[in-house]
């Protein structure tokens, strides 16, 4: 150790070089190296969720849980395993055992969850599987209000999630209060009537009429052509014109005994800012991203969405991680900062201004020193 400190002494020149290079390095690093506040930690818990619309909880406990406890309490390694059966839906929290392969353990709750789907009752919705993990909390919750119509709103958020799904680092964005579009049929019993139609004949015509149907493929020697037969409805103008009689030379068509028009599922939630019906956001990053930079990406792009939209639509940040990394950030730097005044006042009391400022320009050359080899261990 002593040889080392002479040769430093002896060549203050490449000591200096070095501390440069170490400035330079260690800021660079300081700069691009990942922000957290909340680092990614694999937490061994998964969850399963399994909708039925309508269900009551008495028959979802009896219905959708008990099939799916009865083949999840045979995955390896489980700890610990929590039901709920809920109005519309129940839902299964699995907790493993520490050190736990998560990866390997949700392979086998999937695995489990098929074998369970031919004991769940015909009208419930496919079992979803979910691994809890930090990364999928959001870190930016935006809100989009303003004095215009819900479907204004629904649709623009929309179109918002599309470009904010397209910035590097951004996992995936969930809208809260996006309501499922459908087709809203309301049909006119005096012209049903009149025209000699009952509801059964015409559901079993609309429904005949809208399957897709395969007729094969046609060789003709010089090529070979596949042969589809349009009869999908794919917009409200097909199910408008769609014939459902022919009387006295006349086609009835289904616009003749129904007003057809889009519409949403009722809401089963609400989202109110200062008073007024709103669409929220929630940007979720990706693991690695940098959060500082994903966040500030994700509010100008909606920023510049709401600024698109009618006079009177604001957006309101209802949660921003990226504050707290900011913050503790600054208290970092604050306390680096208070250590090297602290300490170059001592040493230049007792040991004179040369030592002091090569004391306080050790401090943070052995932080950014510390910080690029995190760094770099990161990408290698």
């Amino acid at each position: 150790m002593r040889k080392i400190i002479e040769a430093c002494f002896s060549r203050p020149g490449a000591v200096i070089l070095g501390l440069l290079l170490i400035f330079f390095i260690g800021t660079n690093a300081y700069l691009n190296i990942p922000k957290e506040a909340t680092p990614d930690v694999d937490i061994p818990v998964a969850y399963v969720s399994v909708g039925y619309d309508g269900i009551s909880p008495s028959d979802a406990e009896k219905l959708l849980v008990k099939p799916l406890e009865k083949n999840l309490r045979t995955v390896a390694g489980l700890d610990k395993m929590t039901a709920v059966g809920a109005e519309g839906y129940a839902s299964i929290t699995l907790e493993f055992l520490a050190g736990e392969d998560i990866d390997l353990a949700l392979d086998d709750v999937r695995e489990a969850v098929d074998k369970a789907k031919q004991d769940l009752p015909p009208g419930a919705k496919e079992p979803k599987v979910f691994e809890v993990s930090l990364s999928l909390f959001p870190i930016l919750t935006a809100a989009i209000y303003g004095p215009v119509p819900e479907q204004s709103l629904i649709f623009a958020a929309r179109e918002i999630k599309d470009r904010l799904e397209s910035i590097p680092g951004v996992l995936e964005v969930d809208i809260g209060g996006d309501r499922e579009e459908l087709v809203e049929i309301l049909v006119d019993a005096n012209a049903m009537e009149s025209y000699g139609l009952n509801p059964s004949t015409v559901i079993s015509l609309v429904s005949a009429n809208n399957q897709l149907v395969t007729a094969g493929a046609i060789d003709t020697g010089a090529g070979r052509m596949v042969v589809k037969v349009p009869g999908v409805v794919e917009t409200v103008d097909d199910l408008i014109s769609m014939p459902i009689k022919v009387a006295d030379g006349t086609t009835i068509k289904f616009g003749d005994i129904a007003i057809v028009r889009r519409a949403f599922k009722e809401p089963d939630s609400w989202s109110r800012v200062n008073g007024e019906r709103s669409i929220v956001l929630d940007v979720k990053k990706r693991v690695g991203a940098n959060i500082i930079e994903v966040i500030a990406a994700s509010r100008k792009v909606i920023d510049t969405g709401v600024s698109m939209m009618p006079e009177g639509v604001k957006a309101s940040y209802l949660y921003d991680d990226s504050e707290t990394v900011k913050n503790l950030l600054g208290d970092l730097g604050n306390n680096v900062l208070a250590a090297i005044l602290i300490v170059m006042v001592v040493i230049v009391a007792t040991l004179g201004l040369r030592n002091g400022l090569l004391v306080g320009l050790a401090i943070p050359g052995s932080f950014l020193l510390g910080i690029s080899v995190i760094y770099n261990i990161c990408h290698f």
